[in-house]
């Protein structure tokens, strides 16, 4: 399928979370259900990286689809199950082109680096791209 829009997504934890988002008993759940909303078609997943309070996605949503819905339930769904206590809202930012879609996940894919979680950008386990969900 080819996007309408992609979005660069940032959605936030609570202080008050219980464990980061990158405990990998919290991780692992997060990162399949990227999956799991990639094969019941609630979104398509070019990028997902979890930090640990907070995550960055680019996502594109079906047009029958409404993208804050579809965030909404995935945050009610890991609220309910994991406890993650997200913020009230999250950050959207619709990509325009492929060179602002390569800068953005330039910038995601640095970002453990940047705080110190790395070294380099493919040692951080706590990612999922459009590839590796399609193997």
């Amino acid at each position: 399928m080819k996007p309408d829009a992609i979005f660069h997504i940032r959605i936030r934890c609570l202080p008050e979370t219980p464990k980061p988002l990158t405990d990998e008993q919290l991780a692992l759940p997060l990162l399949k259900s990227v999956s799991h909303y990639v094969r019941i078609r609630s979104w398509y997943c070019h990028l997902f990286l979890l930090m640990p309070d907070h995550l960055h996605a680019l996502i594109y949503f079906p047009r029958e689809k409404r993208m804050s819905r579809v965030v909404g339930d995935w945050k009610k769904y890991h609220y309910q199950n994991y406890g993650v206590l997200w913020q009230e809202n999250y950050f959207d930012h619709r990509i325009r082109n492929e060179a602002e879609l390569r800068k953005t996940g330039d910038y995601i894919r640095r970002n453990p680096v940047a705080k110190g979680l790395c070294i380099k950008p493919e040692d951080w386990p706590w990612v999922v791209d459009a590839h590796s969900l399609h193997r």
